[in-house]
């Protein structure tokens, strides 16, 4: 493969990434850390399948990261209730389990992890649908009909 071509792609995808970042509502940009999330498990996958042991612990390292850094640290405990706590302990759950994935180089662990952030980022595709979804339009007001409800300075 042409490393000029890699080197080009990957920035490619950091303005791509950037661009995306700095015009993402808070909804759009959990949503970039779940597609983080899972793209780095992806690439671990695929690394631990091509016995390349660095880039396999690079990649859950990035995993890793956006969960505890990213997704963990956006939950808002005092506000969410139970939701936010149980999506705390599954995040908690999710990252131990990538630690013992790396040590023991297991796709299965992987795969749980992917298909928990997977089902976790589809209800919160969801719940974006639904907030960016108008509001039936109610009946409109009738039209005042009395002139001199606006005069404009004009008598």
């Amino acid at each position: 493969m042409n490393p000029f071509r890699t080197v080009t792609a990957r920035a490619y995808q950091d303005i791509d990434l950037a661009t995306g970042i700095g015009s993402a509502s808070p909804h759009q940009l959990v949503q970039l850390l779940f597609d983080g999330a899972l793209s780095a498990i992806a690439d671990a996958r695929s690394h631990l399948r091509a016995g390349n042991v660095p880039a396999k612990c690079a990649a859950i390292s990035r995993a890793l990261r956006i969960i505890g850094e990213g997704l963990h640290m956006s939950l808002d405990l005092e506000h969410g209730g139970a939701i936010a706590k149980q999506l705390r302990d599954l995040y908690d759950y999710m990252m131990r389990r990538l630690v013992e994935a790396n040590l023991k180089n297991s796709q299965d662990m992987l795969a749980e992890v992917s298909s928990l952030l997977s089902e976790i980022r589809a209800a919160w595709m969801q719940i974006g649908e639904r907030a960016a979804a108008p509001a039936p339009m109610a009946a409109a007001p009738a039209l005042r009909q009395d002139r001199r409800a606006i005069n404009y300075g004009i008598a």
